[in-house]
């Protein structure tokens, strides 16, 4: 099955990939690895959902911040679409990294992160599955609670 026939069956639609917030380029293509800087939980509207703002551990539910982590996966699959022309090009997902806005005593962002992480798998098979980081951070940009940032191997 074609991964524009996977997500049309798993009902996503790629958006617009979105603008770089500060000083730098939403991806970078360098060899046979294409760099996607880390995505937000803007939603199909380009807007970030109230839910998905603010801190686990505080105003953020685990569940809701694993929905803001795969729309995270969605807009990573925008931008990978914007560099490569298809994503039939993607040979595989090298590496996630994750970030999760919340407390210091919040410890389930492994979990968060699976927003994404099970995206890719389900989007694009055994090439979907990576190596990962998850780190808890005080804060990320627009105060969205994750951030997800990749590294795809491109043919």
């Amino acid at each position: 099955m074609l991964i524009s026939e996977k997500l049309q069956s798993l009902g996503i639609v790629l958006p617009t990939p979105a603008a770089p917030v500060a000083n730098y380029v939403g991806y970078v293509l360098s060899g046979n690895l294409l760099f996607v800087s880390g995505q937000i939980a803007f939603g199909p509207d380009g807007k970030i959902a109230p839910q998905h703002l603010g801190h686990l551990g505080a105003s953020v539910s685990g569940a809701d911040a694993h929905v803001a982590a795969r729309l995270c996966g969605v807009n990573l699959l925008a931008q990978a679409q914007a560099a490569l022309g298809s994503l039939e090009r993607i040979a595989r997902v090298v590496r996630l990294g994750g970030f999760v806005s919340c407390t210091p005593e919040f410890t389930a962002i492994p979990g968060v992160i699976n927003g994404a992480s099970d995206l890719m798998v389900a989007v694009l098979g055994e090439k979907g599955r990576h190596a990962r980081a998850a780190v808890g951070v005080p804060s990320l940009p627009l105060n969205c609670c994750v951030e997800v940032e990749a590294v795809f191997e491109v043919a």
